[in-house]
């Protein structure tokens, strides 16, 4: 299996196949969102071919060179529990040996099904991803923040390319409304709301 770039055909595709299906609508980009980043350079959607089938993708939110954030990791409905996400990540650890990959998981203890976001936590551990010191919020939904690197990263810099990725592609006024980086566990809930771009 290869992990490569797709074209613009089969981006559409497995977004209407496999993202539509894996996430919901409240935390999918519109994919016009993800064509117009990839286009100006701020995205880089990789997909899993086993031959010329796609059985998987990863998707990267660019920030600053050397700094990534997984968007979104999406296996195909056929291929799950069989390894194929755990084969994603290896491969783009190697694709991408120079970046740090940050992302989000549910927080078990508010998410809605908090087993279900325990076994995402522990399958992204047994993949070799750490949790970094501090939780986010995102449209009202808390997060564990989790990074993939050959090393520990400091939560500093850490934080500091986290924002950067949303304040780079926010509105200040949406940023600050729906965006908490870190995640303030005294504070009252954000609103939740469907993903804004």
């Amino acid at each position: 299996m290869e992990l490569r770039i797709p074209s613009v055909e089969q981006l559409r595709t497995i977004y209407d196949r496999d993202l539509k299906e894996a996430f919901p609508t409240a935390e999918l980009k519109p994919l016009r969102n993800i064509e117009k980043s990839w286009a100006e350079g701020w995205y880089k959607p990789y997909c899993l071919f086993d031959g010329d089938n796609i059985v998987g993708e990863a998707f990267l939110w660019l920030g600053h060179p050397g700094w990534a954030l997984l968007d979104y990791l999406c296996v195909s409905s056929i291929r799950r529990n069989g390894g194929v996400g755990a084969s994603i990540l290896e491969k783009l650890r190697e694709r991408e040996a120079d970046t740090v990959i940050f992302g989000e998981s549910e927080a078990p203890e508010d998410a809605p099904d908090p087993e279900m976001a325990r076994r995402r936590l522990g399958f992204y551990a047994r993949c070799g991803l750490r949790t970094a010191g501090y939780d986010t919020e995102m449209f009202g939904v808390h997060y564990k923040t989790l990074y993939l690197a050959g090393g520990p990263v400091d939560d500093a810099a850490l934080m500091k390319e986290h924002r950067f990725v949303y304040e780079n592609t926010f509105s200040a006024d949406k940023y600050h409304k729906y965006v908490r980086i870190p995640f303030d566990p005294k504070a009252a809930p954000g609103p939740k709301v469907p993903w804004q771009q």
